[in-house]
């Protein structure tokens, strides 16, 4: 026929998948037997089974085909029969076009089929010339409206090939679109369409359906009688903007595979935060305090948010990895550490925090990574056209500024909205009534006491405890008490007791801790600690003239005139170190005389200075009578003072002058071997 030729004129394509739309399939499968042979324009390359030496079949033993080829092409290349009906004859011819340059023998062979049959031009194998084709018929008797398989087996001087044969039984056809267009649709948002499919075909389809993301399809699977209904609803959810084209490929059980184009385009709505950073006011630890986001929703969509750590899925996700790993490594570590408990106890308690870290990153209860921050409603719809109000609610644990910032995941926006949270946490606010006690000056040794006020100036309440000092004076200083809780509103008052055992100006600095605050209370206290204050009765002591031996003793009264007792040590400097001075009545004994000769003779200068008392207390704002006597055993001019130690305060501290004059009696019998100072002689 003139169809064939036309067939015949046609370019030998190679091989390639294409994708068949639901209305091609229906197309293809209402066509008759004639029909689809006469609308068939492709051929391809037969499947060559086995290749013969062309040396032993043929006098030619050179070929012009292709060697990945047949000498001969055969059309149709895939022989078809489709809507026949049971126990009709169909008849479809078969050419096989020889494509060397010189004569070919070929011959078609059929295996024996009750529903087959070969009819060939020849009975044998014949030459065609080159160019030329020879037609053979296949003739087709089927007893039902089913599928039938069967093949011919072409053989040519170089191979054999197969040639199938297929006839198509009754179909399930589904009415699908050739495409679904989406169009513009709002990113993280499901936008579906409902598709009416019927079974236009002439059996059940039992189907599958699959796609792949962005979309999705509902139902998956399943089975339609002929001329039924059913709804099939395809879903466009993209995660990113941007433009989406994929198939949606129904699958028979027959073995087609038919394709639907899916288009999608996924761009952002406007939704949004009505602030991009969020302060809350300050609040005192253990109180909470909140402010208001809102979400402005001004599209045609619900927008469903949920309230994230992350800044996107990917970080979320890695994340989450990581803990994962860390976890794993940690389980890892346990069974490993489980010889040593002190190990194992340490061990279990970092894994108990660390599962903990992991448990608020899984579910995200609270946005922040130590539950400062949390947010009401974390999750939640808002309405086309409308607003949504989220609560943020700050608990501070610690006395410093906190700073968070969260995301919002909504739908309708392809990256998730920021929001900057920061809140300061107040700890308890104690001050003392007055930051500086000037105390003056203070006598050493003295007990005084002075009363300080801690105020509760905050909204909670506020322990406190003393910060023990450190320095010498500071240890002087006793506060009562020490440590304890000032209430909500109230106020404690400290003794403060202090008992200098040092002189001089001082400044000290006394702290107070307060629990969950990172600021002290201080407390200064200045002044200056002086000694007693005392003094003599007379300006000085005047012995006058006295003679050696002839004791003379002279009085005068120490008075305290500080408010503390005072310790005291008399002494007179210059006064010699050796024994006593002898007296007079002691010059004339005759046992002491050798002793006085051997004493007035000696290198050491004799004591010649006697006080009474040397040492003692005078108490606060007393007096104390002091004797002083001199016994001369030297001839000298005497020019010497008295002076006075202070126990915690100083060494000669107050001086009184003591003066006198060696007096030579006319009828004194002594002759002196020594004095210490020829100056001082009358």
């Amino acid at each position: 026929p003139c169809s064939l030729q036309r067939s015949l004129a046609q370019s030998i394509k190679t091989e390639e998948e294409t994708n068949l739309t639901p209305s091609a399939f229906l197309k293809e499968m209402s066509l008759s037997t004639e029909q689809r042979l006469a609308s068939t324009r492709e051929m391809r390359r037969p499947r060559i089974i086995q290749l013969q030496d062309l040396s032993e079949t043929s006098h030619g033993k050179f070929s012009a085909a292709d060697l990945d080829g047949s000498l001969f092409q055969p059309f149709p290349s895939e022989v078809v029969f489709q809507n026949y009906l049971p126990g009709e004859v169909c008849e479809v011819p078969l050419i096989l076009r020889n494509k060397d340059k010189v004569p070919r023998l070929v011959k078609l062979v059929s295996e024996d089929s009750p529903y087959f049959k070969l009819i060939s031009p020849n009975h044998g194998s014949h030459k065609v010339a080159p160019g030329m084709s020879s037609t053979f018929r296949i003739l087709f008797t089927p007893k039902e409206n089913k599928d039938y398989f069967h093949q011919l087996i072409c053989i040519t001087e170089r191979e054999k090939f197969i040639v199938p044969i297929r006839a198509i039984g009754a179909r399930a056809i589904l009415d699908f679109p050739d495409q679904v267009n989406f169009s513009e649709c709002p990113v993280k948002f499901s936008t579906q369409k409902t598709l009416l499919v019927h079974n236009i075909g002439n059996r059940k389809a039992r189907y599958s359906i699959s796609t792949q993301s962005p979309f999705s399809v509902d139902p998956s699977i399943g089975t339609l009688g002929v001329g039924e209904i059913m709804q099939v609803t395809v879903v466009f959810h993209p995660l990113k903007t941007g433009d989406y084209s994929q198939s949606l490929i129904v699958h028979y059980d027959t073995g087609e595979d038919i394709h639907t184009s899916l288009y999608g385009a996924a761009v952002d709505v406007n939704i949004r935060l009505d602030m991009n950073s969020l302060i809350v006011e300050k609040t005192y630890l253990t109180l909470s305090n909140h402010r208001s986001v809102v979400i402005h929703n001004q599209s045609e969509i619900i927008a469903h948010f949920q309230w994230k750590r992350f800044v996107n899925q990917e970080v979320e996700d890695q994340q989450k990895l990581r803990f994962k790993q860390e976890e794993d490594r940690m389980d890892c570590a346990r069974r490993e550490g489980g010889v040593d408990p002190s190990l194992q106890e340490r061990l279990s308690l970092l894994i108990r925090t660390f599962e903990n870290q992991v448990t608020k990153v899984q579910e995200d209860s609270t946005l922040s990574s130590d539950g400062v921050f949390t947010i009401e409603p974390v999750e939640g719809d808002v309405w086309p056209n409308s607003s949504a109000e989220i609560k943020v609610i700050f608990k501070p644990r610690e006395a410093k500024v906190y700073q968070e910032r969260v995301y919002c995941d909504i739908s309708g926006r392809e990256t998730r909205l920021p929001l900057c949270i920061s809140g300061e946490g107040i700890g308890p606010q104690l001050r003392f009534n007055f930051d500086l006690l000037d105390i003056g000056q203070v006598f050493i040794g003295s007990a005084l006491s002075y009363e300080a006020i801690l105020l509760n100036k905050g909204a909670i309440d506020a322990p406190f405890s003393l910060v023990l000092p450190a320095t010498a004076l500071g240890s002087c200083f006793t506060f009562t008490p020490q440590e304890g809780i000032v209430l909500l509103g109230g106020y404690q008052v400290i003794q403060i007791s202090f008992r200098p055992t040092m002189l001089g100006q001082f400044t000290e600095e006394f702290v107070f801790s307060v629990n969950r605050s990172p600021e002290p209370v201080a407390l200064t206290i200045r002044g200056c600690v002086i000694g007693p204050t005392f003094h003599f009765d007379v300006p000085f002591l005047c012995f006058g003239d006295v003679s050696f031996g002839f004791p003379r003793t002279l009085s005068c009264r120490l008075t305290n005139t500080s408010l503390v007792p005072m310790t005291f040590n008399l002494h007179i400097p210059g006064d010699g170190l050796g024994e006593p001075s002898v007296t007079s009545f002691d010059q004339v004994s005759e046992n002491t005389c050798p002793s006085w000769r051997k004493v007035a003779q000696g290198h050491v200068k004799p004591t010649e200075f006697t006080i009474r008392p040397c040492r003692g207390t005078v108490r606060a704002r007393g007096h104390l009578d002091i004797q002083v006597t001199l016994c001369s055993n030297t001839v000298k001019r005497y020019r010497l003072a008295l002076v006075v130690d202070v126990d915690g305060v100083g060494k000669e501290v107050l001086a009184l002058l003591l003066t006198a004059r060696y007096q030579c009696f006319p009828c004194s019998l002594v002759i002196f071997p020594h004095t210490s100072d020829s100056s001082t002689l009358p």
